[in-house]
């Protein structure tokens, strides 16, 4: 089901999810929820999550939800964060980034509340393609992912399935207070 990142003992597990495309992300393994003979799993990524925007100069930046893994845009991400020793990651459910982040001072933090569900980043690079400008942002609050366990092999909770289940593994988890 899960494999431990290094030997030591006091670490999270982690397990390797996939996505309906076949697209995997590896995830810290933080809660098991069984539900209906069901394990489901809350999970947050290894590497860290990031958000592609459209920035645009009188208007709130635009989250770009939906983009192929062959994007130019991507490419042009991969050369910037490149410059910074990181690597763009086109995982399941997320992008994601490799490699040493500075962590930032709090008074240097340029958070944005990008009315986006109300969830704040913080701005990792921006660059142009074309004429259009675009911002990797990382999410400041949690990133979790849910999924469920069938013999052994970890995949995402999607669509309508999603929309089922997350109210039932929200109720057992205010159970636990978690």
């Amino acid at each position: 089901m899960s494999d431990s990142q290094s030997p030591k003992n006091n670490e999270v597990p982690t397990l390797l999810v996939v996505d309906s495309k076949g697209d995997e992300l590896l995830c810290f393994l933080e809660q098991i929820v069984p539900l209906s003979d069901v394990e489901y799993v809350l999970l947050t990524p290894v590497d860290t999550p990031v958000s592609l925007f459209r920035l645009r100069e009188d208007n709130d930046p635009e989250l770009i939800k939906t983009i192929e893994k062959k994007e130019p845009i991507l490419e042009v991400a991969d050369v910037v964060l490149q410059e910074y020793d990181l690597k763009l990651i086109r995982s399941a459910v997320t992008l994601t980034i490799t490699g040493e982040l500075d962590e930032p001072e709090p008074e240097e933090l340029e958070e944005k509340d990008f009315d986006e569900d109300s969830e704040l980043y913080e701005l990792l690079v921006n660059f142009k393609v074309k004429d259009d400008e675009y911002g990797l942002y990382i999410p400041l609050d949690p990133f979790f992912i849910v999924g469920k366990i069938i013999d052994g092999n970890a995949t995402v909770l999607e669509g309508e399935e999603f929309d089922k289940i997350q109210p039932l593994i929200e109720a057992e988890l205010e159970k636990r207070d978690f």
